[in-house]
């Protein structure tokens, strides 16, 4: 795997492979987090049918959380459907099984808690998820940003929600970037360039964001830069530039490794989960 960066860990190991950030390492006694890989049959998706899937994810999340420590019992997953939704977890609704596919979850697509043993799982196969951690309040979200949800901009929703709930001040939040379509490979027609030009044209940094790339089919194409728009957000919010931890792996460059989406030539794909809790 192409890795340009030198603040992750790769953990390959016979059965698993996952991803974890050095710097939020460092608070490994406070916080356990992880972003899976496909090795062993790392799917998280329902694919629609609860009845046939949930045993596999249900085995996959045992095998994760029992590399960090955790009972998988407690994950919390949202219903993600490309909203700019954030929700507060207060604690648990199902006692004997993972929240998973509730409806009082549904078209939520960031979690955030301060309450310990809850594991935050949001998912991606190619859209951004964000693991945010605020060390001084002991404050957590794990967040899934496709281009929807970052022209809605749900990482300042987030951080906002943060801040006014939580009293976490900007300048202590930790951001990690997860594997995700990078700008090489994120190509677009005018239906998605237009609103993130009209949305974010206020950065004056349009020219670095979006990038034509000549007509197909007699359409123009473009690429887009969605992880350089939430950075340009979060450090506009207050977050310094050295907290903002970015992996720098593209899903599909890398989708022999990493679920992708566009990776799968329309056929049917899984996904992987960003994983985040205090303990």
């Amino acid at each position: 795997m192409k890795n340009l960066s030198n603040d992750v860990v790769i953990h390959v190991e016979n059965d698993i492979a996952y991803l974890q950030y050095k710097k939020l390492l460092e608070y490994d006694d406070i916080i356990k987090h992880a972003y899976t890989l496909k090795k062993g049959n790392m799917d998280f998706s329902l694919h629609g049918s609860i009845e046939n899937y949930h045993d596999i994810v249900i085995e996959n999340y045992k095998k994760i959380c029992g590399k960090l420590g955790l009972n998988y019992i407690n994950v919390v997953r949202p219903y993600q459907t490309h909203t700019n939704n954030v929700q507060s977890i207060y604690g648990k609704i199902n006692k004997d099984d993972i929240d998973i596919a509730l409806d009082e979850l549904k078209d939520i697509d960031g979690v955030i808690t301060d309450k310990k043993e809850i594991i935050l799982s949001t998912l991606n196969a190619d859209c951004i998820l964000f693991l945010i951690f605020d060390p001084k309040n002991k404050v957590i979200a794990s967040v899934h940003s496709g281009w929807k949800g970052t022209l809605g901009k749900i990482i300042e929703n987030t951080i906002n929600k943060m801040v006014e709930e939580y009293n976490s001040k900007p300048e202590d939040i930790l951001v990690a970037i997860s594997p995700s379509i990078r700008k090489c490979h994120f190509e677009v027609h005018d239906d998605v360039k237009i609103p993130y030009e009209e949305t974010f044209k206020y950065t004056n940094r349009l020219n670095e964001i979006i990038e034509p790339i000549g007509e197909v089919d007699g359409k123009q194409k473009y690429k887009i830069d969605t992880v350089l728009v939430n950075k340009i957000m979060l450090i506009d919010m207050g977050i310094k530039e050295e907290n903002i931890l970015d992996c720098e792996i593209c899903s599909l460059c890398n989708c022999d490794q990493i679920h992708s989406r566009r990776g799968s030539n329309g056929g049917l794909f899984g996904v992987g989960t960003a994983m985040i809790s205090l303990i």
